[in-house]
């Protein structure tokens, strides 16, 4: 409910409280001049009673505020005081933040998550360009606009490189479960603190933990500075050892051993992912036997974005070579469901073309063999033994393996979820089970929008 009280300035109408935190509080207001919500922090009354952090605070809002318009980064609107606290006034953004996010899903979607990442990457990079460290990068300061993007909030706590800062060294500053080593040990941070912390939120996106989450506060800070790296890949089936290396490069204990920029580690971490799935390419369709069957033209998959990273969309052209498993053939796709398929029909019509025009014949369709007891190879693995076999012919060899793959990489996400979706779909597709296919192939096409392929092969599926 609205703040009955003068705590902002007369401009800024029907306050009411939406954060506190150490450093202060965040009101939800409406700007009378300009007619729009706004956040407004104002920095604690216990801090604004010393006229040194009052000054410091002021300094470092305009520090923050000169970064606005920098993609990703929250716009600061208005720094000024009020009945003697300094506040800062900025844009408000309605879709909550990541903490809330992991709170409510624990893991989240693998595509979803970079998606994220490359936002806050690019953010932080360029405050970093501008000689502006954040020193607090967790969850809960990256914010989501109704449009799902995430914008880095919370540099009123930042420091501007050359300027004093408002927590001197020796004093911890950040949340310790996103503390860098350094940081931990009362030490100065600096960019390569943040893309720490960064490493840390990526780590607990893809995995729904953080890689030394404690019960105590100060095991999990001690655990920064002295333990090795987790590995990602035995906390969470589905991820792939290749991103061990680059989340051990992200959290190294030494600053000078991480990524040089923040982009730079989401790149990687792109890389990670299609090297794993380096046994996913595209394979050569066998000529078209007739009217009935069209075969498309394989390309290469690259991701379209705003902004592009030399080193990310070449690994990306890679990955999407190792990407859409038969990337030659396939269809339209909305919803994301159903992992599990549909029983498959007995029947199947198809109408073929002749000289004295269409002809519809109903055959018995043959039952797929009997799929074996659960495998104990991963849901990668798999799924490219299940791609040999396709590409040697041998779809029915490679269905109860795609099956499988399928069901343990069910909720994985991008790219694996989407290639076994694909590979399946594709082989019930070259067995006849048109009906059984359309729900693999929309799960394909939901996971990898960007491509004709599975938009193409559901079409072929339902006209079938």
């Amino acid at each position: 409910m609205p703040v009955d009280t003068d705590i902002l300035p007369p401009r800024y109408r029907s306050p009411k409280r939406i954060a506190l935190g150490g450093m202060g509080e965040v009101y939800r207001a409406t700007d009378a001049v300009l007619g729009r919500a706004v956040a407004v922090k104002l920095l604690a009354e216990r801090y604004a009673r010393d006229e040194s952090i009052r000054g410091r605070f002021t300094r470092e809002a305009l520090a923050a505020a000169r970064l606005s318009g920098e993609p990703n980064i929250v716009t600061v609107f208005d720094v000024g005081e009020h009945a003697e606290r300094p506040f800062i006034v900025m844009e408000y953004l309605g879709g909550g933040s990541l903490e809330e996010r992991i709170r409510a899903g624990g893991v989240q979607e693998v595509g979803q998550a970079l998606e994220w990442l490359e936002q806050a990457a690019t953010a932080l990079d360029a405050a970093h360009r501008h000689g502006v460290v954040h020193r607090d990068v967790k969850p809960a300061n990256l914010m989501l606009d109704r449009n799902g993007t995430v914008h880095v909030a919370d540099f009123g706590i930042a420091s501007a490189a050359g300027t004093d800062s408002l927590t001197m060294t020796g004093t911890v500053l950040g949340t310790a479960g996103y503390l860098s080593p350094e940081q931990a040990q009362g030490e100065r941070a600096t960019p390569a603190s943040d893309r720490y912390s960064l490493a840390v939120v990526a780590f607990e996106l893809l995995s729904g933990r953080r890689p030394f989450e404690s019960d105590s506060i100060t095991a999990e800070a001690t655990a920064h500075v002295n333990a090795p790296v987790p590995s990602i890949a035995e906390l969470c089936e589905g991820l792939p050892a290749e991103l061990d290396t680059v989340f051990r490069r992200a959290l190294a204990k030494d600053p000078e051993r991480r990524f040089e920029t923040a982009s730079e580690f989401v790149s990687a971490l792109r890389a990670a992912l299609s090297e794993a799935a380096g046994a996913t390419r595209p394979f050569q369709l066998p000529a078209s036997t007739g009217p009935t069957r069209s075969v498309l033209t394989p390309v290469s998959r690259r991701r379209t974005r705003r902004r592009r990273w030399p080193v990310l969309v070449a690994l990306l052209a890679l990955a999407a070579v190792g990407g859409a498993i038969a990337a030659i053939v396939l269809s339209n796709g909305n919803d994301k469901s159903n992992a599990s398929a549909p029983p498959r029909e007995r029947t199947v019509t198809v109408t073929r073309q002749s000289n004295t025009g269409p002809t519809t014949v109903t055959t018995q369709a043959q039952q797929p063999p009997p799929t074996p007891a659960t495998s104990s190879l991963s849901g990668s693995a798999l799924n490219d033994a299940g791609y040999t076999k396709m590409q040697a012919g041998d779809y029915t060899g490679a269905l109860p393996l795609l099956r499988q793959a399928v069901t343990k990489l069910n909720g994985v996400g991008y790219p694996y979820e989407a290639y076994a979706n694909y590979n399946l779909g594709y082989t019930l597709l070259q067995l006849g089970s048109c009906s059984e296919s359309i729900p693999y192939l929309k799960t394909a096409a939901h996971l990898e929008p960007q491509r004709h392929e599975p938009k193409d092969a559901l079409k072929r599926a339902k006209r079938c």
